[in-house]
């Protein structure tokens, strides 16, 4: 069925490399286009949890995962004093810090190397523009090349170029008030296995997690409405990031210093894809690009591996792509938009404006933390701990 169509995907992070495996596996000739140069191996914590899990270990790959795992020992709320308030082991499925943690880049790593010899890989080329008629897909490139394919498929984040070329502005990005920053800090001698919230007030927290490259990974995310600095210069957006850092305590020196000394500050404005349709015609998008539920959910790589594996067996199932879309977004829309409902209060609950509320924070995360709590909690919780359990059904393909 469908071998040998030819599959253009935009984007090599997660979803686009999860998706190559599978439509090669079925027989499909994938070539996957990114803009870098090379594998951005740059990124933050990433875990793969429930259905994620069944997908990486039906490619053969959740031992790596797991080997690569980042060493965290779980999550500590701290004060300015850097004073522990509450204590969350890294053990459970819904743990802050997860069996399968590990790095953005080294799942690229990964998924690029067990997909190398049965994908075309083109680097340091991005899609200008594309044609399609009921046969095919003419897609121009950004060295004026062009190229034809039965399929393209856009996996190339939530703020996808190509995405804009298919489907122009009909997706929402759904801003939710959050901005956040990112960027790889030295490690220092206060720094452990522990990864560390703090929460300050004026609306703004920082969180280090230890990495096992021996290095740390930083956060630092404020609330606002205001949407100007997203369309901001790099060095506008690093003003923005000290002055909100100004008076925070705690690492506040040190994460300001690595704000002016880091060359790779990442700052985004937290935002969830809602796309009234992810098809058009021989074209659509998956992962991020499709339907990103923001990092507050701690599903996007799920959503991103599980989504790659369900439309490459619909496709692999169907002789017509019109069939093959259709039945892929019956079976995956119900569980992105279950994905992306954000609980009550997220996320303004976890950054209070006032220094009672920091105070308030701080003690309910005592309290969830607590042994009494926790004992409660694991009596009432499933005896049943299997992490490939989700409310979506990954069924068999071949």
């Amino acid at each position: 069925m469908n071998s040998k169509k030819k599959v253009l995907i935009s984007g090599v992070s997660i979803a686009g490399p999860t998706l190559g495996f599978w439509l090669a596996k079925y027989g499909f000739e994938v070539t996957i286009v990114e803009r870098s140069k090379s594998l951005r191996l740059g990124g933050q914590n990433l875990d793969v949890r429930r259905a994620g899990r069944a997908v990486v270990r039906m490619m053969g790959i959740e031992k790596e995962i797991l080997a690569a795992n980042t060493g965290e020992l779980g999550l500590q709320f701290v004060n300015r004093n850097n004073e522990v308030e509450a204590e969350f082991p890294a053990e459970g499925n819904d743990s802050f810090t997860s069996e399968a943690e590990i790095l953005r880049g080294d799942l690229v790593n990964i998924l690029y190397d067990c997909t190398k010899n049965d994908v075309k890989y083109v680097f340091g080329k991005y899609i200008t523009a594309i044609h399609q008629d009921s046969d095919k897909v003419e897609v121009t490139f950004s060295d004026n090349h062009s190229e034809w394919f039965h399929l393209l498929i856009a996996a190339d984040g939530v703020r996808s170029t190509t995405r804009k070329i298919i489907f122009g502005n009909e997706p929402e990005l759904k801003f939710v008030g959050l901005y956040n920053a990112w960027y790889t800090i030295p490690r220092i001698e206060r720094d452990t296995q522990w990864a560390r919230w703090y929460t300050a007030q004026g609306s703004r927290v920082m969180v280090l997690r230890p990495d096992n490259h021996g290095t740390i990974r930083a956060s630092f995310s404020f609330l606002s409405d205001d949407e100007k600095f997203l369309s901001q210069s790099d060095s506008e957006q690093k003003k923005v990031l000290k002055d909100k850092l100004s008076g925070a305590g705690w690492e506040e020196d040190r994460l300001m210093k690595e704000i002016d000394d880091n060359n790779e500050v990442y700052f985004d404005g937290i935002s969830q894809v809602k796309a009234p349709r992810w098809f058009d015609g021989r074209t659509g998008m998956i992962g991020d690009a499709a339907y990103c539920p923001t990092p507050l959910t701690g599903m996007g790589t799920t959503l991103a591996m599980v989504g790659a594996y369900l439309l490459a067996g619909e496709l692999y199932r169907h002789d017509k792509h019109e069939d093959a879309f259709a039945a892929y977004e019956k079976r995956m829309r119900p569980f992105v938009e279950k994905v992306q409902k954000l609980p009550p209060g997220v996320p303004w609950l976890a950054h209070p404006k006032s220094k009672l509320g920091v105070t308030i924070v701080n003690k309910a995360a005592a309290l969830l933390a607590s042994r009494p709590v926790k004992m409660i909690g694991k009596l009432l919780s499933s005896k049943e701990k299997d992490v490939t359990k989700d409310d979506i059904e990954l069924p068999v393909f071949e």
